[in-house]
């Protein structure tokens, strides 16, 4: 039996990331993602796993966002009972982050049950909290940089990636087979949080990202546009909502507005981070200096310009607070959180600012509006949008199309193949193209499903 590649997500959409490697003895998920966007892509974190999780007998997790890692409570509650692995920042932001994505399933359910929103009489989460609890029993903390056998005839080495505290590229060495790298999530070398990914490494496959596949971010410094907006915003009385992923995007978002503030650039306004985890994440980034570029005094200055809000009733009384205030929130694609009750409340008031901070996965909110809708189905009800929406995708945390080909450079071998992932269709392919075209190596875009030999 030969050893195989299986694309369980992020394989038409740039959501979902899940890779299955099987072996002769052995089975490894590298990404356990959550499926976000469009209907029939969210439908697929409700159907059966495609191999029994009781076959598989280790996971490896690139990163802590939930298209990489917010699938492993249910596959842990199916039956999954290996060991979850990744780095010590990693394991740190998931014992955060997934039973806050728990919480937030179960509220959700409870919110839809309450006002009949929903098409079920009786919605389900999910997963539950005690769910998120049994999987981060499994998680097992690995240093950068250092080969380590992790089931069967599998080993594994981890990387820095960038992108946010913790992330990793995953390079997995079949003993007797092949060599696979996967990017996870790679981050920007002039990321003004994070430090820059390290160097790919030599493999016999690549399996590669594309979220930006198709663009260019701008060499604008994304500061002065921020300040001009929230001066503008703050002139008129307004309320600046940031939807923002509650990991990463926040803190360069804090980073930013801390920065503006030090130079007198905008305004002195409440600005509030109406998330829970804030606190939690600002000693993991003050625990581990060596991944990410601000010391620890501007780290104490971004924590102290802004109000974190913990409890549902300060997030209601925000509703109720009006502007002018700056309000960051999760979640930053506008697919759930608190977020959408604070956009229910402003999103109607020309007065107002919604900005944008990152990639928007086709069929979200962030998507809609990206288009120019002005409309938005939240909690069951069309509510209006007559706010102003700015895009400001300079402050996003991912490789453009130039810097993910600068990165696969940095190896001294070409690969014998590249499989480009985690892109929308028409990202995937424009990069697939540029890989042949720029490097001469052979790549190409799989299928959903679809399985691929690797010798």
């Amino acid at each position: 039996m030969s050893s195989t590649l299986q694309f369980l997500g992020a394989a038409d959409t740039v959501t979902g990331s899940r890779y299955l490697i099987t072996t002769p003895s052995t089975r490894v998920l590298v990404d356990c993602g959550l499926f976000q966007g469009y209907k029939h892509l969210r439908d697929r974190n409700r159907a059966p796993f495609p191999v029994p999780p009781d076959s598989i007998d280790a996971v490896v997790v690139s990163h802590a966002h939930l298209d990489h890692s917010g699938y492993l409570p249910a596959l842990v509650r199916d039956g999954f009972h290996g060991r979850i692995f990744s780095t010590e920042g990693t394991a740190g932001l998931s014992r955060i982050m997934l039973p806050d994505s728990a919480h937030l399933l179960e509220e959700e359910a409870r919110f839809a049950a309450k006002h009949t929103w929903s098409k079920h009489a009786h919605p389900e989460p999910l997963y539950t909290g005690q769910d998120a609890e049994r999987a981060l029993e499994r998680f097992v903390s690995l240093p950068f940089d250092d080969t380590r056998h992790i089931a069967g005839d599998v080993d594994v080495l981890l990387s820095p990636a960038g992108h946010i505290l913790g992330a990793s590229t995953v390079r997995l060495t079949v003993r007797g087979g092949s060599v696979l790298q996967f990017t996870g999530d790679l981050g920007r070398a002039s990321d003004p949080l994070m430090r820059p990914p390290a160097p790919r490494h030599d493999a016999d496959v690549l399996i590669t990202e594309s979220t930006y596949g198709d663009r260019e971010h701008g060499t604008e410094d994304p500061e002065p546009l921020l300040g001009d907006l929230i001066r503008r915003v703050a002139a008129r009385g307004g309320v600046v909502l940031i939807p923002a992923f509650a990991v990463g995007r926040t803190e360069t978002i804090l980073l930013h507005l801390s920065r503006l503030h030090d130079r007198r650039e905008i305004p002195d306004i409440p600005i509030f981070i109406n998330s829970p985890m804030a606190a939690n994440v600002a000693d993991l980034y003050r625990r581990h200096p060596e991944e990410h570029r601000v010391d620890a005094a501007e780290l104490d200055r971004m924590y102290r310009l802004a109000k974190v809000v913990r409890t549902v009733d300060e997030s209601k009384l925000l509703n109720l607070r009006g502007g002018p205030m700056i309000v960051i929130s999760a979640s930053g694609m506008l697919t759930g959180g608190r977020i959408l009750h604070h956009l229910r409340a402003y999103g109607s008031d020309r007065g107002n600012a919604v900005v944008l901070t990152g990639f928007q996965a086709g069929g979200t909110r962030g998507a809609a509006l990206l288009a120019g809708a002005r409309s938005l189905r939240i909690f069951g009800k069309d509510v209006p949008i007559r706010a102003e929406v700015v895009n400001l995708d300079l402050l996003s945390a991912h490789a453009d199309a130039n810097e993910l080909l600068a990165w696969m450079r940095s190896a001294a071998s070409a690969p014998e193949m590249v499989y480009v992932t985690h892109g929308e269709p028409s990202a995937a392919d424009r990069l697939r193209a540029r890989i042949i075209r720029e490097l001469g190596w052979n790549a190409r875009v799989p299928e959903h499903l679809e399985t691929v030999p690797i010798g």
